[in-house]
């Protein structure tokens, strides 16, 4: 097999609470421990890690977001305490795991890279001038007029279409896709 299929993009993402890291891969790995087995004992030793830096580490998320993503309870007679997320914890290992199944998507995905580096077919490619712009709740309809007197449609997000600062009178490429109409500018 020649070297460069063995490559794979890959990336490192973090949540961050004003401008400091809060959640990374291994954050995110130890409140998927804790959801799982509700106890920190448990989730050290799973994990690999010292009950100490499990603690610590929780303790350093609370304290730089100021509120509690893990609540731990004593046990009584008849067994040991334990810990579960809290709403906030939830959320933020939910976060984090949509944005990287995301990345990772994006990351995987052949004809994504072809496109952004234009290793495309010229038969799947429109150049043409943007005539209509309708935006409306998360989507934006961007009518392209194409060289030859052709006129594409694309739907595409309200988002994407003003990251694009899409104009009327812009000229752009309209990238089609076996399911969709993209824009590039």
């Amino acid at each position: 097999m020649h070297p460069q299929k063995k490559r794979r993009f890959s990336c490192k993402i973090w949540i961050e609470h004003k401008g400091k890291p809060l959640i990374g891969k291994g954050g995110a790995k130890i409140l998927q421990e804790i959801d799982s087995t509700t106890s920190l004992t448990e989730t050290s030793k799973n994990l690999n890690m010292s009950y100490r830096y499990v603690w610590n580490y929780i303790q350093k998320v609370e304290k730089l977001i100021g509120e509690s993503v893990v609540e731990t309870f004593r046990g009584g007679k008849l067994g040991g305490g334990g810990a579960r997320l809290t709403g906030l914890g939830r959320s933020l290992l939910e976060e984090y795991k949509r944005t990287e199944g995301y990345l990772e998507k994006v990351l995987e995905d052949k004809e994504y890279w072809e496109t952004v580096s234009l290793k495309i077919s010229a038969r799947n490619q429109f150049r043409g001038k943007v005539v209509s712009i309708e935006k409306d709740g998360v989507t934006a309809q961007v009518k392209v007029e194409v060289t030859l007197p052709t006129l594409v449609t694309a739907l595409i997000s309200k988002e994407a279409a003003e990251e694009l600062d899409i104009q009327v009178g812009d000229t752009v490429e309209a990238v089609v896709k076996a399911t969709e109409v993209m824009i590039a500018k």
